[in-house]
């Protein structure tokens, strides 16, 4: 039996559609209901879904009546602020073209993101860096357009270009992944194979509002089910978090799983109101799942995906248990193979994890990188470049990238392995492992940890003994400030080597 897994197809999307207004829906038949919740450990910031959709058609105007016309790119340096998610609906329900980008930036980064794009526009807010060779509209102007008459939306073709993000997968470059308005349609698979999301839902996400991640699952899909999204304001600290999933009766929580280690370490985890909480961004520890669980008597759901098509991947409420190496089952309407390279493997063979070119939610392609784009393909499957295995039920068992995987003496050894090993080390608090040459064709597996204090070698040598085979124990201990991430908070793992030493 081969590693495809092909239900039956998802409705279509509409022919007339635009990605805004299908989030901007529910606020028709619930103006008074609150759509978002900025929290400070002192209050909320609160808008109602009819002064959000008022707000977005309102900044529309704006945006037209500042020159910006449909087809326009508008490259965003904007911060955790709700300006982020207002303007970039507004955008995308006119036709003009957003383009998030990660706070974080540098001047020359941005520079390589302008030439790459070539926006019309950038919308900035004052405090990000923004190099000065593009036309700069600032953010401080929005709130003089949210009472403008509101925008005409315009609708269109599914597949026309909606928004740009970008991704450096593995060659490490920035590369501008374009998607269509029907991104948003295909979310809808997520409602029901990852969320268990409800109207009567209060979903928080501790990410930044210009993270995909959370603009995703933290707001667009909220808005579109007509919940409530709660948004913790920027300088929150992880330590706060639980208060204010407490203070306003959250019953989704979803975070990276580094968000969740660090709340672990917050003292009391009495949240009465809670369902279960959702992590994607990275491989989900087991430990840190079950110490979620412990503490919280709630499960916590994990995805897949990536920001060539979302997540696609998924555990949800009322799954079975799975094995901590599984990632969940494709979601509902998913095609979903693991591919080698004659095409999809048996069930129980290790390749590449693969996504149909139908999908909804995949992208259009890399931006004017035509050769690039199809290089990801193999027949009518997306490869991924994570690897994996289809198991008898279905799901998906995660063996990392395919770019991380380690050579040891001639064995292919997965990092997540040995980084959920050393894990279970109580004075271990993050690790990341990779393999280094030590000399010519010679290879060695090494761990770098973040501890609070340097800890001893030869009682970390056992520990990983007693746990793992001989081939997939590190030789080279070394303890470091903290793991090098990317602006998606993905660990680089090539990086490691070249930390600091504490």
């Amino acid at each position: 039996m081969s590693s495809v897994f092909d239900p039956a197809p998802y409705p279509p999307c509409p022919s007339r559609f635009n990605l805004a207004a299908h989030v901007l829906s529910a606020a028709h038949r619930l103006p008074d209901k609150i759509a978002l919740a900025v929290l400070h450990p002192t209050g909320a910031q609160r808008w109602s879904y009819a002064r959000l959709r008022q707000s977005i058609l309102g900044c529309a105007t704006g945006l037209l009546n500042s020159g910006l016309a449909p087809g326009d790119r508008l490259l965003m340096r904007v911060g955790n602020c709700v300006e982020f998610p207002v303007a970039y609906l507004a955008a995308i329900s006119v036709g003009i073209v957003p383009i998030p980008t990660s706070s974080q930036l540098t001047d020359p980064e941005v520079q390589v993101l302008i030439d790459m794009t070539h926006p019309a526009a950038i919308l900035h807010d004052g405090l990000t860096a923004c190099p000065t060779s593009v036309r700069v509209i600032r953010t401080d102007q929005m709130p003089d357009w949210y009472g403008l008459p509101p925008a005409t939306v315009e609708y269109g073709d599914p597949d026309r270009l909606a928004y740009i993000i970008f991704t450096s997968g593995t060659s490490g470059a920035p590369r501008a992944v374009c998607h269509a308005h029907r991104a948003i349609w295909a979310r809808g698979m997520m409602m029901e194979g990852w969320y268990g999301l409800h109207e009567s839902d209060r979903l928080m996400h501790a990410g930044a509002f210009n993270w995909t991640y959370t603009l995703g699952t933290g707001l667009l899909d909220p808005w579109t089910k007509g919940a409530t999204a709660l948004i913790p304001a920027q300088g929150v600290e992880h330590a706060q978090i639980p208060l204010l999933l407490r203070r306003h009766e959250a019953t989704i929580f979803a975070a990276a799983p580094g968000v969740y280690r660090h709340i672990l370490k917050s003292g009391s985890l009495d949240l009465p109101k809670l369902r279960h909480g959702l992590s994607a961004g990275e491989k989900l520890p087991a430990s840190v799942r079950d110490a979620w669980q412990s503490a919280t008597g709630t499960r916590v759901f994990e995805a897949f995906g990536m920001s060539e098509c979302s997540t696609f991947i998924s555990s949800a409420p009322g799954s079975q248990l799975l094995s901590p190496e599984s990632l969940g089952w494709p979601q509902p309407g998913r095609r979903v193979a693991i591919v080698g390279d004659a095409g999809p493997v048996p069930i129980g063979t290790a390749g590449i994890i693969a996504v149909h070119r139908t999908d909804p939610g995949l992208m259009l392609g890399y931006l004017n990188q035509p050769e690039e784009t199809e290089a990801r393909y193999q027949d009518d499957w997306f490869l991924t470049g994570d690897m994996g295995e289809m198991t008898e039920n279905k799901d998906i068992l995660y063996h990392g990238r395919a770019d991380d995987m380690m050579n040891a003496g001639g064995f292919r050894v997965s990092p997540l392995e040995v980084e959920a090993a050393l894990l279970r080390h109580p004075e271990i608090h993050e690790v990341g492992v990779t393999d280094i040459e030590i000399k010519p064709d010679t290879r060695i597996i090494a761990a770098y940890y973040v501890a609070e204090t340097r800890i001893d070698t030869d009682s970390l040598t056992q520990f990983a003994a007693d746990r793992l085979a001989r081939y997939k124990q590190p030789r080279l201990y070394q303890r470091i400030g903290s793991l090098p991430r990317n602006a998606n908070n993905k660990l680089l793992r090539r990086a490691l080597p070249d930390q600091p030493t504490r």
